[in-house]
């Protein structure tokens, strides 16, 4: 089974850049573990762009079991359908999400933003 745990982080200022951590298990054993630099992206989009960025990492593990931790309730619905959402970029980007899930077998995202012990966890291995 694949773990991997995620971050997209955005600036506070408008026309920043963002941050994308990852880290990606096998087994328990790390793989990869990465903070990327990457162009401004608007707030609302930043966690789409970091699934996004986390899914081309993960190309080469499509046909095993992956679970996906985040802090992000509202990428979770995005991704689910659930959000009632008239952003158009949000519902760009989202659509674009879901056609690189679909190339998937088996991905769970998991969202531990409501569970202390699991948020403290996600935190600690996102650690730069």
């Amino acid at each position: 089974m694949i773990k991997a745990y995620l971050a997209g982080i955005s600036s506070l200022y408008e026309g920043e850049d963002i941050e994308v951590r990852y880290s990606i298990y096998e087994d328990q054993e790390l793989i990869s573990k990465e903070s990327l630099i990457m162009e401004y992206k608007k707030p609302a989009i930043v966690g789409e762009v970091a699934l996004l960025t986390l899914l081309k990492k993960l190309e080469k593990f499509k046909g095993k079991e992956i679970a996906v931790t985040v802090n992000d309730a509202a990428l979770c619905e995005l991704i689910r359908g659930t959000s009632t959402t008239k952003n158009k970029d949000v519902q760009d980007m989202v659509k674009k999400v879901q056609k690189e899930l679909s190339k998937f077998e088996n991905v769970v995202i998991k969202n531990v933003s409501v569970n202390h012990i699991e948020l403290a966890k996600w935190n600690e291995v996102l650690q730069g």
